[in-house]
């Protein structure tokens, strides 16, 4: 007896497919990371992201007009330092005409209504490489994260319209959100990474930052001591809670695909947008295997967005963002 309910009459048109599609991805969607360098003219590929790059803020100012055309209206910024500035303590991240505040300026200078969210951590600025201060052959929190809320600050003050902390340092979104409103910043926004996990999905990330933690005696080898243990899933809520009731207007879930159940569990848990970064080992992954022609490039990546959508991401920073655009279009 054949059934009375047949589930492939929904399958059986794009057009009937689009009718009932549940989850759906727009320009909207998408945070775009950008990566800045000192110079003119400087456009640098990133050997292990191809197709990415470290931008002089020239070259900025131009991608910023292409992204606003393609309807991508977010942008967060990181910054590649020269060695020569780092330290242990971060003064540079503070330099009130540092590439970072730069960068920000060159970006409302260009498209004021484009929303400029800023990476917060000390590890561009490390001579460590470690997303606080050392000391002692361990982090230290409280003095990195009273170091991340003048840097959080000074982010703000060039023009800033969201700080987002990707240090995990316990307590640091509390101090933020109390300086911003203390020094009148009360629209200023904060995205918390607040489920980064210990992941080796960075590796090409910290490639293009030269970002890397440095092998020496008492300096922390990886980043195990501050960042989350990938066995760990209750601990994710745990974190987000905490900053939101910290202060934090939106929480990041990083890196994506493997942690698609953090980001559910989160979404379920807490009345706040939800994003999740797609970082730069996963972006370096489909780009070598479909170099070898093993995968489809844009069906992986238009499936992978919407795996990260449907797991419940209300917004997705990703370095495929202009590549969905495209593909939706």
């Amino acid at each position: 007896m054949f059934p009375l309910r047949r589930n492939r009459r929904l399958r059986t048109s794009e057009a009937m497919r689009s009718l009932v599609r549940e989850t759906s991805i727009s320009p909207n969607d998408f945070i775009v990371p950008l990566f800045v360098v000192e110079g003119k003219g400087v456009k640098d590929e990133i050997a292990s992201m191809p197709g990415y790059y470290r931008l002089s803020l020239d070259n900025l100012a131009k991608e910023i007009k292409v992204l606003w055309k393609m309807g991508l209206k977010s942008v967060l910024l990181f910054v590649k330092v020269d060695d020569k500035l780092k330290d242990n303590a971060g003064t540079e991240a503070l330099n009130p005409n540092g590439l970072m505040q730069r960068a920000i300026r060159t970006v409302k200078d260009v498209e004021p209504q484009m929303m400029v969210m800023t990476d917060v951590a000390l590890d561009p600025y490390s001579s460590f490489g470690h997303d606080g201060i050392v000391g002692g052959g361990k982090i230290i929190n409280d003095d990195s994260s009273a170091v991340l809320a003048e840097m959080g600050l000074s982010h703000a003050n060039a023009g800033a319209d969201f700080i987002a902390p990707s240090d995990m340092m316990d307590g640091r979104i509390f101090e933020m959100r109390t300086l911003l409103e203390d020094e009148g910043h009360h629209d200023v926004g904060i995205m918390s990474y607040s489920a980064k996990y210990a992941s080796a999905f960075y590796g090409p990330f910290r490639d293009a930052l030269d970002s890397a933690p440095v092998d020496l005696k008492d300096v922390p080898k990886d980043k195990k001591t501050y960042q989350m243990d990938y066995a760990n899933r209750n601990e994710a809520i745990k974190e987000t809670l905490m900053d939101i009731d910290e202060g934090a207007d939106i929480v990041m879930v990083k890196p994506g695909l493997c942690y698609l159940d953090i980001v559910r569990d989160i979404k379920n848990a807490v009345n706040v947008p939800v994003a999740v970064y797609q970082v730069s080992g996963e972006y370096a992954m489909i780009k070598a295997a479909a170099a070898k022609g093993w995968l489809d490039h844009d069906a992986v990546v238009l499936e992978q967005s919407y795996a990260i959508k449907r797991a419940g991401a209300d917004l997705i920073a990703s370095y495929f963002a202009k590549d969905v655009v495209k593909l939706i279009s």
